[in-house]
């Protein structure tokens, strides 16, 4: 804890020193408008050990409580193991200090349920929290959930390297190996999320699905304890509005903050958007990127602002990325005011993301009539003109970056020109500066890049820029 205060105080430190900038209108609008205010307490009866699944215990009393109008659900000091959990309107589930959850280790704890994963609406298994069609609930505490994932790592291992991929299907693995999230908001509106640490996700840790209002405030996040475990994203942002996430402190093994909405076809079909999100006064440590934005982008992203925020060793500081069957717009991003140190790529942004994930076909020897029903959604051809996908007005200032291994890494397409970025006061010590593609009307200004190679930006099959001369070179 006294490594997460330092780092905290540093940025405070570092934003205070920045010169002020006004905050757009709409950020000072998000979070949750409403906690539940219940007083009355309802104790789980449950019995503290690492073997007994108590989830029938729990669940009672979150019906109990919320049959009464709402209020307290909480335990005596212990451990205790369950299975998935559903909180109801107006309940608020508080894990005291000394209380640790522990998942479950059995697949059959956790129902599946109707749900989006990863872009496309499916069958999976529930969440070991889950907030579904609920108004008004609310996760806080000082407590712990240790989801004990490694059971999730080991299965899709065991099908992608065996199975999966020796068939031509590693497209689809991800969707086959069912994995269990450790918390689900899903069509829910004004939910807080406080405090609580999380250990060792089987799957995303926090996924904010179809859901508005909501308010994310220092969660402690930590899913690499038991190893590394894949797709062990952090907070993924999901087809949601109006979320403020703040205080939060992310060591995983994916995306460590994720803005998403849909993937492809199924993406385009449920057309919902992620906006009005701001992140802030948070650290990223192990894990693909301080800030990512996609790769599922079909419903588009937009009015983002992520500012006081701090990468320690995170693969990459500000990703977007997409596919071209994606389609979307990513535009109106704010990431100002951050501190990256040691990360891989400053500045990430694709449009072919991982084409091995993000592109669909079925190999020899499969019909498609007799192949399960997420596989036909995958499967479904996304127009070509819908399929390109659109990264506009992207502001990005004040960050200070150092042992960075590239400073950029952007690439458009011929179609789709990484449109009106806006770069000012970056102090950034790299390895070497890197490349930008296919980009239009982009400024870069007041900044200083040092790359330890001595080799200058590459800049190409681009136009309108309006860059120092000391970082730009190559243009064509």
């Amino acid at each position: 804890m006294k490594l997460i205060s330092l780092t905290l105080a540093l940025v405070l430190a570092f934003a205070t020193q920045l010169q002020a900038q006004p905050l757009p209108d709409w950020a000072k609008k998000v979070g949750a408008k409403s906690f539940p205010s219940g007083k009355k307490e309802f104790v789980v009866n449950a019995k503290s050990d690492t073997v007994t699944v108590n989830t029938k215990a729990i669940q009672q009393a979150i019906d109990a409580c919320a049959a009464q109008g709402g209020g307290i659900v909480t335990f005596k000091p212990g451990t205790y193991v369950s299975g998935a959990v559903f909180l109801k309107n107006n309940v608020q589930l508080r894990l005291d200090k000394g209380v640790t959850l522990l998942g479950s280790q059995d697949f059959a704890d956790y129902p599946e349920i109707d749900t989006r994963i990863a872009g496309i609406e499916m069958k999976w298994p529930a969440a070991l929290i889950n907030m579904i069609d609920v108004k008004n609930a609310a996760l806080t505490g000082s407590g712990t959930i240790n989801a004990r994932g490694k059971f999730c790592w080991d299965k899709y291992w065991k099908m992608r390297t065996e199975d999966y991929e020796p068939k031509g299907l590693r497209w689809i693995v991800d969707y086959d190996a069912k994995r269990v999230r450790t918390i689900l908001v899903q069509n829910s509106a004004d939910v807080t999320l406080k405090g609580i640490t999380l250990k060792n996700a089987g799957f995303w840790t926090v996924q904010l699905l179809y859901s508005t209002r909501l308010t994310v405030d220092g969660l402690v996040i930590r899913n690499n304890e038991d190893g590394k475990g894949p797709s062990t994203d952090g907070i993924d942002v999901d087809s949601s509005t109006w979320v403020l996430i703040e205080n939060c402190d992310i060591d995983c093994n994916d995306d460590d903050f994720c803005l998403k909405a849909g993937r492809d076809w199924d993406g385009q079909r449920v057309n919902k958007p992620t906006e009005y999100v701001v992140i802030r006064k948070c650290i990223a440590r192990r894990g693909d990127g301080l800030l990512t934005l996609g790769s599922e982008t079909a419903g588009g992203i937009r009015h983002v602002l992520a500012h006081q925020l701090t990468a320690v060793g995170t693969k990459n500081g500000f990703h977007i990325k997409s596919a071209i069957t994606r389609g979307g717009t990513v535009e109106d991003i704010h990431f100002r005011d951050n501190m990256l140190d040691s990360v891989g790529t400053a500045f990430y942004y694709t449009m072919n993301w991982n084409p091995a994930y993000s592109y669909s076909k079925l190999p020899e020897g499969y019909h498609p009539d007799s192949i399960p029903a997420h596989w036909k959604t995958m499967l479904m051809k996304v127009e070509p003109e819908k399929g390109i996908p659109h990264f506009r007005n992207v502001y990005v200032s004040n960050i200070t970056s150092k042992g960075a291994k590239k400073i950029f890494g952007a690439t458009g397409m011929k179609e789709s020109y990484l449109e009106n970025f806006n770069f000012q006061n970056l102090h950034i010590q790299a390895a070497t500066k890197g490349e930008i593609a296919w980009a239009k009307g982009w400024t870069l200004k007041n900044s200083v890049l040092k790359a330890t190679d001595n080799k200058e930006l590459v800049v190409k099959n681009s136009e309108q820029m309006q860059m120092d001369a000391a970082v730009a070179t190559n243009q064509k």
